[in-house]
């Protein structure tokens, strides 16, 4: 006679309750920001550790650099161009059309050059570097220069840091520059605003500070987006979708890291502006 097969009852394990989730929630992200430090301060370390070579350096240069550029001058000029479509209206009914080249170009060189210049190349830059490492990964290739005696660290992220740090600071001046040309091309062409007086009164309000304010801005941008696609590329799980989950975290939490440095950098240098000098109202 056959006795039926029988198994082991499952143990009693309450259901989970939405704090019992909140809370492994709240204990993943903090591992993974910690996870992310600890990533960057060993970024941080070979770079004063180790000189990064000119080989290896230059192709990555090109490729973050030099073929963003054509994407960051059209982003910059149609922000110019939309500014002055959407603005001019408003300041024309209130007698204050010749004051939109000082609104246009000072919104452009303290906010919108350096943070959409900074999306656009996390959309490119962050994207690809996130794939591109995260296919390594999957691979091998990285475990196989660990196995060389290579740090990857050293061989895969100082270049592409470095290369994001000093050269989205160039990409940024370059949307604000098309910007400021196109905003004054719609302006004075289109809406025959008088180019003297559009100009004389960006003269007056945009100062040096204020591109440099947005510049400054952008080095930390560089920074984040390095960083941070590096190490969901170094993450990734196995296969084709954990690679392009990837390279979607790396633009979505690059999108939200600038958004956030930005306020916080907005936020420190109004303080600092305003104890400095007390009588200026200038903001960032």
């Amino acid at each position: 006679m056959a006795i039926a097969a029988t198994t082991a009852p499952a143990a009693n394990e309450p259901p989970a309750t939405p704090i019992h989730r909140l809370g492994e929630q709240v204990f993943d992200a903090v591992s993974e920001i910690g996870d992310v430090a600890s990533f960057s301060v060993q970024t941080i370390v070979w770079i004063f550790r180790k000189r990064a070579r000119w080989s290896v350096l230059t192709p990555i240069f090109y490729a973050i650099g030099v073929n963003s550029v054509s994407v960051v001058a059209i982003t910059g000029t149609f922000i110019g161009m939309v500014l002055a479509v959407q603005a001019y209206h408003q300041f024309n009914m209130m007698g204050l059309a010749t004051r939109l080249g000082s609104v246009i170009n000072i919104s452009i060189v303290r906010e919108l050059g350096p943070v959409l210049a900074a999306t656009m190349l996390a959309g490119r830059v962050g994207s690809s570097m996130a794939a591109e490492l995260g296919t390594m990964r999957v691979t091998e290739q990285v475990d196989a220069l660990a196995a060389l005696g290579v740090n990857p660290i050293y061989y895969l992220v100082v270049p592409r840091f470095l290369a994001c740090v000093l050269l989205i600071p160039l990409l940024t001046l370059m949307a604000d520059f098309m910007g400021v040309i196109g905003g004054a091309v719609v302006s004075t062409q289109i809406m025959k605003i008088d180019s003297f007086a559009y100009w004389k009164h960006t003269r007056d309000f945009v100062e040096s500070l204020d591109i440099f304010a947005g510049v400054f801005k952008s080095y930390f941008f560089g920074s984040a987006i390095a960083l941070i696609s590096c190490h969901r590329g170094f993450n990734s799980r196995a296969g084709a979708e954990g690679v392009g989950r990837a390279a979607t975290e790396a633009f979505v939490v690059s999108f939200i890291a600038i958004l956030f440095l930005d306020f916080l950098i907005g936020m420190g240098w109004n303080t600092l502006y305003r104890s400095l000098w007390p009588q200026s109202g200038t903001l960032i």
